[in-house]
């Protein structure tokens, strides 16, 4: 189970714990520019009872390429046309694929992730299209495929909006105050209230009718 410390990885977690897995969660210090989100992270995984939550260290900010990585890069406050600055070039890929191998080895044979197609800035790699080409990788680049296991990748929230994800979340007794969505949140963890994360956040919780139980720097 990929955990990012955010909204919509809480809520698969949630999802998946209720059907009856056994959750090993995974995150990434990847050389993001805010690593409070790893503490979101670890605050879901404890909260949730997982079997497991390991952080894998890789460092994608040698690359740069993006608002998320690159400090150079500012992170923008509004919506943009197209693919933002905040996309990390083949970020879900990477992780995937380190996803892909701790599933091996654990003797696992479901991966999941809380991409989503709706509600999802225009990155490339939340789309179902991805996650289908994905698969079919996934089933020819590894030994459990050969051998006829399919380590399926799950994708519960693809076609769900922010306010749908919301209320799934809310059902299954998701804590989404000790979740964090931002791009831009301040030393202390505090979120901007103004990033695209921020104004997705913000929608789908007034689309859901729910109090949003988050702090913003901004309100």
């Amino acid at each position: 189970m990929l955990v990012s410390g955010g909204l919509d990885s809480a809520t698969t977690l949630a999802m998946a714990m209720q059907a009856g897995y056994e959750c090993y969660a995974l995150s990434f210090d990847y050389g993001q520019r805010h690593r409070c989100e790893l503490d979101a992270a670890a605050r879901v995984a404890e909260q949730m009872q997982v079997t497991e939550h390991r952080c894998f260290t890789l460092d994608l900010a040698q690359f740069g390429g993006s608002a998320l990585t690159d400090k150079n890069i500012a992170v923008p406050k509004q919506a943009s046309e197209g693919i933002p600055v905040t996309y990390v070039p083949a970020r879900n890929t990477v992780f995937l694929s380190i996803a892909l191998a701790w599933a091996e080895t654990l003797g696992a044979f479901d991966i999941f992730i809380g991409v989503n197609a709706v509600d999802y800035s225009g990155y490339p790699d939340c789309r179902p299209e991805y996650i289908e080409a994905y698969q079919r990788m996934a089933t020819l680049a590894t030994k459990t495929g050969v051998q006829g296991h399919t380590i399926q990748i799950h994708s519960p929230l693809i076609h769900l909006s922010k306010s749908m994800i919301i209320q799934r979340g809310i059902a299954l007794g998701v804590d989404y105050q000790q979740t964090l969505s931002c791009y831009d949140p301040s030393g202390e963890g505090i979120a901007c209230g103004q990033c695209e994360a921020c104004q997705l956040r913000r929608q789908g919780f007034a689309g859901a009718g729910v109090s949003d139980p988050t702090k913003y720097v901004t309100n």
